[in-house]
């Protein structure tokens, strides 16, 4: 075996649980009744630690671009790492917010109401989408699946960075409502 030979790992199993998991838990809060054991405790810095979290995420990600682009492949893993933990980070926030906290309304009027849903619905299902491609994006990555890799990562970046970008949108629209 050389230095740039990798063992193989099948990370399916985990890819395919964590992408049920996550997306089942953020879709169960939704309809999940909310706990008033915390009524008197202020909920409202964990949307805006959200949003730093998907601020911190995309800019890591466009570290990683840039990077990659630099042919920085070690660069480009630890900024891929700081951006998945920033988004761990996010997911524990926001799944604490949505237990206990109820929804919030968005207060916009006119245009900027169908802009804003426009911003949210779309976030929404990408954010779903998101899950199974990161984790695919970089099982191959790590399993060093060089050209599998390139070609999933053309549809991934985009749509994570959009995801961690419209994440901070919503925010600073629905901020003022809170």
């Amino acid at each position: 075996m050389n230095d740039h030979s990798v063992k193989e790992r099948n990370f399916t199993p985990i890819i395919v649980l964590l992408t049920i998991v996550i997306n089942a838990l953020v879709a169960f809060l939704y309809f999940m009744p909310k706990y008033d054991t915390l009524s008197d405790v202020d909920l409202t810095i964990l949307p805006f630690l959200n949003a730093v979290f998907n601020s911190f995420t995309f800019v890591f990600l466009v570290a990683a671009l840039v990077s990659i682009k630099q042919k920085n492949i070690k660069l480009h893993k630890r900024f891929i790492l700081a951006a998945f933990t920033t988004t761990a980070l996010f997911l524990v926030s926001y799944v604490t917010y949505h237990g206990m906290a109820e929804s919030t309304a968005f207060g916009g009027e006119g245009i900027i109401r169908y802009v804003y849903y426009f911003i949210l619905l779309t976030h929404i299902v990408l954010s779903a989408a998101i899950v199974p491609l990161a984790l695919v994006t970089v099982a191959r990555g790590f399993n060093m699946k060089v050209e599998k890799h390139r070609k999933i990562a053309r549809w991934t970046m985009p749509i994570w960075l959009y995801v961690s970008l419209t994440g901070v949108l919503v925010y600073i629209m629905i901020a003022p409502y809170y």
